[in-house]
């Protein structure tokens, strides 16, 4: 059944054993008699399965277009590559995400290997949205899209990360710009990116705020930090801009004021703790294997996982809707009470009578009897 075959997949995913203790661990409880090698292969032919199951539950949860405006956070996060290539050249898994808000939950998931960049709209846009992204989507040509598909963006920017115009097409000073606002401390403006394919410039709306005191001071010394770790000269226009927080929109003046653009922003720090409940509650680590058919399915099983404790969030969350974050001690405990709950569901422990019923069986799993005198395999294959 494909029950068990998902069980099957999500026992060696989910826990701490290799192929061979899996195996023999599914003899164990009755779930199924079948060798480390056939584990393995069944595990590398399920990645588009889990992949669909990954859809499904996406597709469960998606807002519904009379609710609102969407707010949607774009990120990626990585998890090594196994092997000793894989860590002599740096190799990871990418998984590129988005965080839909106000349901507080992931919303779109893609795996990638480290040649595919981070791009504003890898993500499909859905009509309406607002997506929040950091400076690494700063894309001109790509921004583009997004508003040709109905949609806005709020982006954080470096001073340098694009080349900055005015009305008439002449270069802007932006540092300038940020030292004759010094005193204000705020800036909102019109603004234009220009763009390579020779396209017109892209219009959009300049934001930007001046950092506390404390805030300024710290990325001031992370800058000096920077310069000094890749051993180049620090300008005077980097430390200028570490002052400010720097933002470009394609929300109107008249639909959204400067404080409504900051406090967009601000939400930006959802997916992180999103990522860190993902890696850190559900254990997502390097997956084992150096190709992406045994690493994709390890993958998908943990993004699955996620997908199917967040509506359980809801369900048992008891704080008034306002509260209901990621952040709250009750649902931080709640989350991993799950995770160990779903753990023990998935994984049970045989019992010691259990364990004596299925001892012929175990000696042969672990004492690896020649391949032709294995008279074993009860999997179903998936077509």
């Amino acid at each position: 059944m494909r029950s068990n075959l998902l069980r099957l997949i999500l026992a060696y995913c989910l826990g701490e054993k290799g192929l061979r203790l899996t195996a023999a661990w599914a003899t164990s409880v009755g779930l199924v008699d079948i060798s480390n090698v056939a584990l393995l292969y069944r595990l590398r032919q399920c990645g588009d399965w889990l992949a669909i199951l990954v859809e499904q539950a996406l597709a469960a949860a998606a807002p519904k277009a009379s609710c609102g405006r969407l707010i949607r956070i774009v990120d990626a996060t990585t998890v090594p590559k196994a092997g000793t290539s894989g860590r002599n050249k740096n190799a990871v898994w990418r998984i590129h995400s988005a965080f839909d808000l106000p349901q507080e939950r992931f919303g779109h998931f893609e795996l990638t290997d480290q040649r595919a960049g981070e791009t504003l709209d890898r993500i499909p846009a859905v009509a309406g949205e607002i997506r929040l992204a950091d400076r690494a989507y700063l894309q001109p040509e790509r921004m583009a899209h997004l508003v040709d598909a109905d949609a806005d963006f709020v982006i954080r920017a470096g001073w340098k990360s694009a080349r900055w115009l005015d009305a008439e097409g002449n270069l802007v000073d932006l540092t300038a710009e940020l030292r004759n606002a010094s005193a204000r401390g705020l800036i909102d403006r019109p603004i234009w990116i220009k763009r390579k394919s020779g396209a017109p410039p892209l219009a959009v709306r300049l934001v930007a705020a001046k950092k506390p005191v404390q805030a300024a001071a710290a990325a001031r010394r992370k800058a000096r930090r920077t310069a000094q770790k890749g051993g180049h000269q620090l300008s005077r226009q980097t430390l200028d801009a570490a002052d400010w927080v720097i933002l470009v929109t394609s929300l109107r003046p008249e639909d959204f004021t400067t404080a409504d653009i900051l406090a967009l922003y601000r939400l930006r720090w959802r997916i992180e703790l999103g990522f860190k409940r993902l890696k850190s509650l559900i254990g997502l680590k390097g997956p084992p294997g150096t190709d992406e058919r045994s690493a994709r399915p390890h993958i998908l099983a943990h993004l699955l996982i996620i997908l199917l404790l967040e509506p359980l969030v809801d369900e048992l969350e008891t704080l008034p809707l306002g509260r209901r974050r990621l952040t709250h001690p009750v649902t931080w405990r709640l989350l991993r009470q799950l995770v160990a709950s779903l753990r023990q569901a998935i994984i049970p422990q045989p019992a010691i009578a259990l364990l004596s019923r299925a001892s012929h069986a175990l000696r042969r799993h672990l004492r690896e009897p020649p391949r032709h005198k294995r008279h074993y395999q009860t999997m179903i294959k998936l077509s």
